[in-house]
């Protein structure tokens, strides 16, 4: 603490300093002053939140959007139901207008516009991502159930099973095999696209950075320490997933 005190004040006076002075009198100050690590650690808090809440979501809205498009795809000729199509058409302006925009125009729209009167801006943030990530979803999984031989379904319509049953016991298990690298990308995406969230407000991890080299006037510091952070998120993630793809490769073998 004394060696910052006298280093800071040699850098104010314009006294000469070496490197590693300069570089410890920055790094002090960017997370350890005023305890501004906890800022960061409140930041990853609610990065961790918002993408737990945003993958949830995300997944639901893309399993729905799957199911509605694969049992379009897969009626029989001369069979097609007029409901069904109507929500098809529905699913794919959904995925075309959320695939074709990007991320920070969905985010700006979302926050400045349709939710301009609310004040809960990592929510709002949230609720974006999570409308943003069941697109991409949807058609992981779409092309995951369209990719299997047409004969596992028969195969469980023919043992008595209904649609659904025959997709939850027979269909999506194998398609989960072959989309989970995929998924696992969108995931990793999914994470650090909350970093976006901070231009409608959204109070996360980058969020925390520019609020201290707000107030420090140095943002190397700040933003290569979260940019760290985000790798060791990012890894920790891909180590998990891999952790799976060897489980569910040595459950195949049995």
């Amino acid at each position: 603490m004394e060696y910052y005190e006298l280093w800071s004040s040699m850098m104010v006076d314009g006294e000469p300093i070496t490197f590693w002075q300069e570089f410890y009198v920055k790094f002090f100050q960017a997370f350890i002053e005023g305890d501004r690590w906890k800022q960061y650690l409140s930041g990853v808090g609610t990065t961790l939140y918002v993408t737990a809440l945003a993958l949830v979501m995300g997944i639901a809205l893309g399993v729905v959007v799957a199911m509605v498009r694969t049992a379009h795809d897969q009626q029989r000729p001369g069979k097609k139901n007029f409901f069904l199509g109507v929500i098809n058409a529905v699913c794919k302006v959904y995925i075309t207008v959320i695939r074709g925009t990007p991320m920070m125009v969905q985010l700006l729209i979302m926050g400045f516009v349709i939710f301009s009167s609310s004040r809960d801006f990592t929510m709002v943030g949230t609720l974006t991502l999570g409308i943003n990530s069941g697109a991409y979803v949807a058609e992981i999984i779409r092309g995951g159930l369209m990719s299997l031989d047409p004969g596992q379904m028969e195969a469980g319509r023919s043992l008595g099973l209904g649609y659904m049953d025959t997709m939850r016991f027979i269909v999506i298990p194998q398609a989960f095999k072959a989309i989970l690298p995929a998924l696992g990308n969108e995931f990793i995406i999914l994470l650090k696209d909350t970093s976006l969230i901070n231009v409608i407000g959204g109070k996360e991890l980058v969020y925390a950075a520019q609020a201290i080299y707000g107030r420090t006037y140095e943002q190397m510091f700040p933003l290569v320490g979260v940019a760290i952070i985000y790798l060791v998120l990012v890894m920790f993630l891909t180590w998990l997933l891999g952790i799976l793809e060897r489980r569910l490769r040595q459950s195949d073998r049995r």
